[in-house]
């Protein structure tokens, strides 16, 4: 399975640091600190959509993570490794992209924060073994995102069970709206530390945030409470966090990882269960080949459409943001299912 570079590349990068220092005067970030705006680098999207919310317009963000690219292959450039040392924030996953995890490790001033600090993962292998019946909202109430609602008291660390192949525990979280919600929580208190002068805003922007969340949540939650079908065919295992707190039966055609390559007993397992349980359409996704998809799709004699992972926008999508690509899933979803 191929995930992210080989951690080498960050000692090559922290040579060309000197450089980089020695000529540094009148960058972007100078003129940010010397206006008062926050620098905020932000490892890939959903943590770049998050800062920005909560941030406003006293942070300028900047994601380590380009629009087209999938965030399991990124490698840092040189000016990329500068700003993870010179930022005010750096926000990242290290069980998603570790060669930004040795970045700040290796280079970081500033603050950090680690969403695994803050957020509580799933074990890849409990979300194969929910069913609806054992769905409930009852660990994710929508009545009130305080600190003690959305706090991940049970979250035990289990960084040494993670490596470059995401260890045991699934890192989409942000499929979750809820999560998302406690991300924003936590960014802005994080932000509130850095600049306490302006906390309350942080904070306002935070449940303004958070508000919209809830609100897609239970647009999900109704909108997928009464479809003739729960079972879910998509490209690769990103969607665990939305089959868990909705309820669906998902099914990937490959792994954690993009890359995965199913064998011949995979495929034919999935066209057994297309047929058994009358699966309309075999969903690709953004910034990775279609091409097993629409083969599996073709050979059951069924549709195909796009289910966006949100790991990073694409060309298609520069003009959208988690919301409405959330609510486009959620409308390709009603419709495979055949949703009321």
């Amino acid at each position: 399975m191929h995930f992210s570079p080989t951690r080498l590349t960050i000692p090559l990068a922290l040579a060309a640091l000197g450089a980089v220092a020695l000529t540094g005067c009148g960058t972007d970030s100078d003129e940010a600190a010397a206006d008062g705006t926050l620098q905020v680098a932000a490892a890939f999207y959903p943590l770049e959509f998050v800062a920005s919310r909560v941030g406003g317009d006293r942070v300028e963000v900047t994601t380590l993570t380009g629009p087209g690219t999938e965030p399991h292959d990124v490698e840092l450039t040189v000016a990329q490794t500068a700003l993870v040392g010179e930022a005010d924030l750096v926000l990242y996953q290290d069980s998603m992209q570790p060669i930004v995890g040795d970045a700040v490790e290796q280079t970081a001033d500033g603050a950090t924060l680690e969403v695994e600090e803050v957020i509580d993962f799933i074990p890849f292998a409990e979300e194969h073994d929910h069913s609806e019946d054992e769905h409930s909202d009852e660990d994710h109430s929508d009545e009130d995102h305080s600190d003690e609602d959305h706090s991940d008291e049970d979250h035990s660390d289990e960084e040494e069970g993670h490596d470059h192949e995401h260890g045991d525990e699934d890192p989409h979280f942000w499929l979750d709206p809820a999560r998302m919600a406690t991300l924003a929580e936590a960014v802005a208190s994080e932000l509130g530390d850095i600049d306490p002068d302006h906390a309350e805003e942080y904070d306002a922007n935070a449940a303004a945030l958070v508000e919209e969340l809830d609100e897609l949540d239970a647009a999900f939650t109704e909108g997928l409470a009464d479809c003739e079908r729960d079972v879910v065919v998509v490209s690769h295992d990103a969607f665990g966090y939305l089959g868990d707190r909705y309820g669906l039966d998902i099914h990937g055609i490959a792994g954690l990882s993009p890359d995965a390559e199913p064998g011949p007993a995979d495929i034919a397992e999935l066209q057994e269960l297309i047929d058994a349980e009358g699966v309309t359409t075999v969903f690709s996704e953004t910034l990775v080949s279609p091409a097993t998809a629409e083969t599996l799709a073709q050979d059951a004699g069924v549709g195909t459409d796009v289910l966006d992972p949100l790991e990073g926008l694409s060309d298609e999508t520069a003009d959208e943001d988690y919301l409405s690509i959330m609510r486009s899933n959620l409308a390709s979803l009603q419709e495979a299912n055949g949703c009321q």
